[in-house]
């Protein structure tokens, strides 16, 4: 699979389905704790449209804090009307920037967890891949993911999709479509209810 490609792909639907939003939808509150589709939306935006040295500066400002930096940039670019964010999701689409030491894993997981934030509470569908599926789930499931994992979401326990050709670990098992544990996996709590299998009060417990 070009990782790259299906980035860019994914990044062009994204706007396409993000170009007719409403002011209501646009303010609508995402999954994604304090922000609204709007706000993820920016966040999306940031890697397309800060450079290196700017992302340094905001790092200096906050003290090497990387979390309190991109809510700092997120905001920065918020300021901008949505239109404009959507366009420029579809105009960089191929924008092949990673985070240092980390692949194109990173942006694409990114790019389907922050986008199911957005659709989820509209209520929106959209038909990704499986083989995207699939690579995000075990980019986060493999270690490299750092931050984007939840803290102690994954020990001690078996994740199985059900409607893609994917599992990992070991111990109560935790089912549900693709969907739900990328949610689920991230720390999304919304994502309990739409999952099955012995391990999901374990899950919960620690999500709680």
């Amino acid at each position: 699979m070009d990782t790259f490609a299906e980035i860019a792909d994914e990044r062009r639907g994204l706007a396409a389905l993000l170009s007719g939003l409403t002011a209501e939808q646009q303010a609508t509150p995402s999954l994604c704790a304090a922000w609204r589709v709007h706000d993820v939306v920016a966040h999306l935006v940031v890697p397309l449209e800060v450079g290196i040295p700017k992302f340094v500066l905001a790092m200096l400002a906050c003290r090497g804090d990387f979390d309190r930096a991109n809510v700092r940039l997120t905001r920065e670019q918020a300021r901008r009307p949505f239109g404009e964010l959507v366009e420029v999701l579809r105009r960089k689409a191929d924008s092949r920037f990673t985070p240092p030491g980390a692949g194109p894993e990173a942006p694409l997981t990114d790019l389907l967890v922050h986008g199911l934030d957005i659709r989820w509470p509209l209520g929106l569908p959209r038909d990704v891949p499986e083989a995207r599926l699939r690579t995000s789930l075990t980019f986060l499931t493999a270690g490299r993911a750092g931050g984007l994992v939840a803290a102690g979401t994954l020990s001690g326990l078996r994740f199985e999709a059900d409607d893609v050709e994917w599992a990992h670990g070991s111990g109560p098992t935790v089912h549900g479509n693709a969907e739900a544990l990328l949610l689920a996996i991230t720390g999304r709590t919304t994502a309990l209810d739409h999952l099955s299998g012995d391990g999901v009060p374990t899950l919960r417990s620690r999500l709680a």
